[in-house]
């Protein structure tokens, strides 16, 4: 694929904090400078006080993205305050309308930006673009593909019971978020509920049919389980309804779907994610 010549310019935001693993990290930031779209800048939220391995691996990518010619922002929070602030104080340091998210863990594909910019571009009335990802536990190892509903009006109603974009993939329009508030604090649901208010507000997101990040697993079903989270996604409902996003209905089966996902056993949970995030393997 020829590269997408354009002058559009574009940032890429990423927030990195201390338990973060030194060596993903470096392989988060080289796909960004091995992209064939490349940024022309990025913007490094430190949520607190890094390791000296980390801040060693900031310091010799600083160097590789100068080289490219792409501006390295890093903000530095005092402490650890959380994904929805550490983004939104990382998002307000942003210079260009078009922002793309990275996670600290993951691996974009290489022609990532080259694929979202070009379909932004000539599709002016969406506002967040994002795709499918390849998960893997093991570097080469790819466990299964995540799909995604591909057109707004399917991710509008999707939206309503689970979350509609891979939040590591999301290319957005900075002035669109920024106009719903933008990032807000709600412990792992943070892009989750900022899609419902601009899904609310009538802006319209979609994803492409294509893999773009290679994102780390993990131990997905434990972190996405247990009462503080089921506690957490019903404060996420009572918004929904609230944003007048879903209706009674809607609300009581949310909520009901909920209960039966977050606070299953652990083997059953686990089951149950490996349905609803469409495992290929």
């Amino acid at each position: 694929m020829k590269e997408y010549n354009d002058t559009v310019k574009f940032s890429v935001l990423i927030s990195v904090y201390n338990k973060e693993k030194p060596d993903f990290l470096e392989k988060a930031l080289d796909s960004i400078c091995n992209q064939t779209l490349k940024p022309d800048e990025v913007v490094l939220v430190k949520d607190g006080m890094l390791t000296q391995e980390l801040e060693k691996v900031i310091d010799r990518e600083q160097d590789k993205f100068i080289e490219y010619n792409i501006d390295f922002i890093c903000v530095q929070l005092d402490k650890n305050k959380g994904l929805g602030i550490a983004l939104q104080k990382g998002l307000e340091k942003c210079s260009y309308d078009y922002v793309a998210r990275m996670d600290g863990d993951d691996i974009a594909t290489d022609t990532r930006f080259e694929y979202q910019l070009k379909y932004m571009k000539e599709q002016k009335d969406i506002s967040v673009l994002g795709g499918y990802i390849d998960e893997f536990g093991v570097e080469g190892e790819i466990i299964r593909t995540k799909t995604m509903p591909l057109e707004y009006k399917n991710l509008y109603r999707y939206g309503k019971y689970r979350n509609p974009l891979n939040h590591m993939t999301v290319l957005f329009r900075k002035k669109d978020v920024t106009d719903v508030g933008g990032y807000k604090p709600l412990k792992g649901l943070e892009d989750y509920y900022l899609w419902c208010r601009m899904l609310a507000r009538g802006y319209k997101i979609a994803n492409i049919d294509k893999v773009l990040v290679h994102a780390r697993l993990g131990n997905f079903e434990n972190r996405r389980g247990g009462l503080e989270y089921f506690k957490t996604y019903i404060r996420l409902r009572i918004l929904q309804r609230k944003l007048n996003y879903t209706n009674v209905f809607e609300f009581i089966l949310g909520v009901t779907v909920t209960a039966m996902v977050t606070l299953s056993p652990r083997n059953v949970r686990a089951g149950l994610y490996k349905i609803l995030r469409k495992d290929k393997k």
